[in-house]
This record gives structure tokens, C-alpha cells and sequence, in this order.
């Protein structure tokens, strides 16, 4: 399984290459949630190329950027394990010559972009287009595989290859969840033995607000579920609603909205979703 650890490596590994290659894009500290993904990838296509890369861009002042978890050699013994056909793991210097501040940046829509996880993280998903943007300059895929835990950040990307005529197809694998329900993140290692007996009640919330009948009062039935969820221990970001493909708020519920919600939990940021059946 080559290692490729700079953008001439990989553009050399690249030309070489023969057949369809899917692209999984990732921060590193790989649990089950992205090796899913990568197996819907290696099931799309004949070859699979994963990067590992923490990027600076998508980090605002204060938030985990330096205690975010790394574990190359892990990561990199589970894709060898699991047949990966390549790594690309940049560096800063690699992507951000001048850093990342100094370069030309990708501005999402408002629309998609200024809500939910924009709103505590403001240009947080500007971070994530441009290096998604470039890294699929780089890799040039036939196919990206994004994971729907990250729904938001999905949405942008799918309107960014539109909106920026990019031929590459854009593939999104289910949440995958702990036994308890918790969706996985490399960032759940973070929490406590107390916190993580919790943090499955954030989901557990999602699926009973996803349960409610159709044309229920989207708003009572959140401020509820918030409740609950502030006197669990959660301190709230958002619970909402939302339209799937435009992401606007709804009032009330309708088969195919999706509740969204962020809450923390120490200096754990949990993130999820769920859509009404």
C-alpha cells in the first residue's frame, strides 16, 4: 500500500493509475464509521484512495485543532488490513505554502452555509470546500465518499461540484452508530467515562423527535427535547428541523425533513442527524 506524502508523489501515483478510483477523504484516528465508508467506496470502484490530513482551515481560534486525536500508524495498519489501495498524507507546507489564511478560499452558498454548525463556527465550511476542492484537484477521482453523519458539510460539497461544474460523483454512506445508538466520531475518545454514559441521549432524542406524527409543531416539540437534553448534562448549540435539500427550517414535521443537533459535552463537540422516515 504506497505512501504518498506530497502532491508530486501523488500526481506521479495518479498518472499510473488504472481503472475507476473512489476518493475517502479524512481527518485520521479511523474508527468503524470510516472504514464504512471506505467499503462503500471499494465496492463503487476498482481502486480506493484515502487521505489523511487534519486541516488548519476548517479550525476557528479556541477550538480542538491541537488536541484533535492523530494515530497514523493505526490508521494506516486498519487500511492495509482492510485493502486500501493508496494513503496521501500532506502536510501543511504541502497544501498551505504560504498558510492557509494566504491562499484563495471556497465561499459556500449562505444559504447552506451561515446555519446550524456555521453559526457556533463561522468559517468553519469554508475550510472544508477549499480543501476538498483541492484535494479533489489533486486526486482528480471518478467518485468522493462523504459520510452523512456530517450532513451539512455533505450538502455543501454536493452543491459545490455543481455549482463549479466538477465531474466527480458524490457518493454518502449512512451514519454508523456505537451499540447505544451514538454516531461515531474520532473525537467520542475525547470524552469522560461519565460523558460518554450520556452522549448517547443526543440520539436518543433525535429518534423520538423523528417518531412524532406528521405535521407535528416542529418548535414545542424541540424546546423538550432540549430540555431534557440540558438537564442531562448537554449544553445545547441547536436542535432544528430542517428541509433535506435546501436545509431552511420547517414548522412543522413532514416524511423527509431531518432533525439536526449539536451539543457539548465537555470539550467534546457532538454533532448529528436523523431523517423522518
Amino acid at each position: 500500500m504506497p505512501l504518498l506524502r506530497d502532491p508530486s508523489s501523488l500526481r506521479k501515483w495518479r498518472q499510473q493509475l488504472q481503472g475507476s478510483l473512489a476518493f475517502v477523504p479524512t481527518m485520521g484516528h479511523l474508527h468503524a464509521g470510516h472504514l464504512a465508508l471506505f467499503r462503500l467506496a471499494q465496492a463503487r470502484a476498482e481502486q480506493v484512495l484515502v487521505s489523511i490530513y487534519v486541516n488548519p482551515l476548517q479550525f476557528g481560534p479556541g477550538e480542538d485543532f491541537d488536541s484533535y486525536p492523530r494515530s497514523l500508524d493505526e490508521d494506516l495498519h486498519k487500511l492495509g488490513e482492510a485493502g486500501c489501495t493508496a494513503v496521501f498524507v500532506p502536510t501543511d507546507q504541502d497544501l498551505y505554502p504560504n498558510g492557509p489564511l494566504a491562499q484563495t478560499q471556497v465561499e459556500p452558498p449562505a444559504r447552506l452555509s451561515d446555519i446550524l454548525c456555521g453559526v457556533q463556527r463561522p468559517g468553519h465550511f469554508r475550510g472544508v470546500a477549499t480543501i476538498v476542492l483541492k484535494l479533489l484537484h489533486l486526486v482528480a477521482p471518478d467518485m468522493l465518499v462523504l459520510g452523512e453523519k456530517d450532513y451539512q458539510q455533505y450538502r455543501i460539497v454536493q452543491q459545490m461540484l455543481v455549482d463549479l461544474n466538477l465531474s466527480t460523483q458524490l457518493l454518502c454512506g449512512p451514519t454508523q452508530r456505537e451499540p447505544d445508538g451514538l454516531a461515531m466520531s474520532s473525537r467520542n475518545t475525547r470524552l469522560s467515562p461519565e460523558q460518554r454514559a450520556i452522549a448517547p441521549a443526543l440520539a436518543a432524542e433525535l429518534r423520538q423527535l423523528c417518531r412524532l406524527p406528521a405535521n407535528n409543531a416542529a418548535e414545542s416539540s424541540a424546546e423538550a427535547s432540549a430540555e431534557r437534553l440540558r438537564q442531562a448534562g448537554f449544553a445545547l448549540d441547536y436542535l432544528e428541523l430542517r428541509d433535506s435539500e435546501t436545509l431552511q427550517p420547517l414548522s412543522h414535521t413532514q416524511p423527509g425533513a431531518r432533525w439536526f443537533a449539536a451539543a457539548r459535552l465537555g470539550p467534546v463537540r457532538l454533532i448529528d442527524n436523523m431523517v423522518i422516515p
